[in-house]
């Protein structure tokens, strides 16, 4: 999709990605989407943290993915998936890198969601 050359964070727009060292969970009012361990918190320059949660701890029955398809010059390709719920879908609400730049490789397999249509919490 992309034939921009990728760009590397650093002081102007630095990306970080730690573990998060607690147990984060993901729903949409009663159904657990994700639960796990494993999460990665990415910050990324001033925007809000992230959390990536690793693909195998993420209810995937629940999830289609979609033809939707967005770029970003610090990670790369990304792909979407709608949740997919017996009170409706929520579109395009999670997204991966499923081959980002080397700068934020440790990503790879693992998916995030969008804070406003999914509740995200960290140390439940």
């Amino acid at each position: 999709m992309t034939t921009s050359e990728p760009k590397i964070p650093g002081p102007d727009h630095p990306i970080t990605i730690d573990p998060t060292g607690a147990r984060v969970v993901a729903r949409v009012g009663e159904h657990v989407i994700a639960d796990t361990t494993m999460a990665l918190t990415l910050r990324e320059a001033n925007y809000p943290p992230v959390q990536y949660i690793p693909l195998a701890d993420v209810d995937q029955t629940l999830l289609a993915a979609t033809a939707t398809a967005t770029y970003c010059p610090y990670k790369g390709d990304a792909s979407y998936y709608s949740i997919i719920l017996a009170e409706g879908d929520l579109t395009d609400a999670v997204w991966s890198y499923r081959e980002p730049y080397d700068a934020v490789a440790d990503i790879v397999d693992h998916v995030a969601f969008y804070a406003n249509r999914v509740d995200v919490v960290v140390g439940t």
